[in-house]
């Protein structure tokens, strides 16, 4: 497994994280000793750097990948990099932004005692809070550092002016935006940004959430409690014209001795500035496909005919918060 160096936080990270967004109950059940057998196998594979979140199952994700890696966190805690995020909280509705810095001391106090670890090595906050000044939520997080319970600070979802902003109290050190073939609006703005100031980024959709998998069709039928069963990217014309895209990148894929999927993240690595591509499967067999990704070159000729292909495909959107 490739490593990289995570912007100014030093942080020694494999070039794919696991996600675990799919062990909060987002997108359907599953069996937690699978999900379990994933994870030590992507740790047998070389695999670092795992990414979850506190809405995640507001502590079910963060609880199951806590007893996963129990015992090496107990034993080699210096060779794992947690990554987590926090910012939101539960409504009488739904979920809601709160980077209040009473919320984020709570948040991150629960996240702690749900990883089972006294030190989370980055935290994010998960979305921008339009109600809470950024100088308060950055403010807060200082002080979180200073007491040693978080290591470095990161956002997700943020614009580069939010990141400016943000950076005029505590340096924002990593960003993780949504990045994949169907959706490049960061490629204008936040890349420039990160690689300017020097920010590290770690990229979460890389498979546009399974459309990029090549597994999925029109007659493929979600789980009502998959909240792409609620979602336009999946379903309609864009739909449609998106898998027809998807099915020309198989082709190109296969001609090159890779899936469609490796191809989806081997493509987010190749992005200049680009650190990080978090990967997120629930079966162990899926983790060794995935993470080859991480192995793949592709070069000048390659990219162009990639986007000559995505060219007409239809830029998508994706969650947010309160859509989930």
């Amino acid at each position: 497994m490739r490593s990289t160096t995570r912007g100014s936080t030093g942080l020694q990270v494999s070039r794919i994280a696991l996600g675990t967004w799919q062990l909060g109950g987002d997108w359907g059940a599953f069996a937690e000793d699978d999900a379990k057998a994933a994870i030590h196998r992507a740790r047998e594979l070389g695999v670092n750097f795992f990414d979850t979140a506190q809405t995640y199952g507001f502590g079910a994700s963060e609880r199951l990948l806590g007893a996963a890696l129990r015992g090496e966190l107990r034993c080699r805690r210096d060779e794992l990099v947690i990554a987590t995020k926090g910012g939101l909280r539960r409504t009488a509705t739904g979920i809601a932004r709160d980077a209040s810095p009473g919320a984020l001391r709570e948040g991150v106090d629960a996240s702690l005692t749900a990883l089972g670890v006294d030190h989370i090595d980055l935290y994010q906050v998960h979305w921008p809070d339009p109600k809470v000044p950024f100088a308060e939520t950055a403010g807060a997080l200082k002080e979180l550092v200073e007491a040693g319970k978080i290591r470095h600070v990161g956002v997700s979802n943020y614009s580069a002016e939010q990141m400016a902003e943000f950076s005029r109290t505590l340096p924002v050190e990593t960003l993780q935006p949504p990045y994949h073939l169907f959706r490049r609006e960061i490629e204008d703005t936040e890349l420039p940004y990160t690689r300017q100031h020097g920010i590290g980024v770690l990229v979460y959709g890389p498979l546009a959430h399974g459309l990029l998998s090549g597994i999925l069709s029109k007659e493929t039928v979600f789980p009502a409690d998959d909240w792409r069963a609620k979602s336009n990217v999946f379903r309609g014309e864009t739909y449609g014209r998106n898998l027809a895209v998807v099915r020309e990148l198989q082709e190109f894929a296969a001609f090159r001795d890779m899936t469609v999927s490796q191809l989806a993240v081997a493509w987010t690595l190749a992005q200049p500035g680009v650190d990080v591509a978090i990967v997120g499967t629930r079966r162990a067999h899926h983790v060794e496909a995935s993470l080859a990704a991480a192995d793949l070159s592709l070069d000048e000729a390659d990219l162009k005919e990639i986007d000559s292909i995505v060219a007409v495909a239809v830029p998508v959107g994706g969650p947010s918060p309160e859509g989930v």
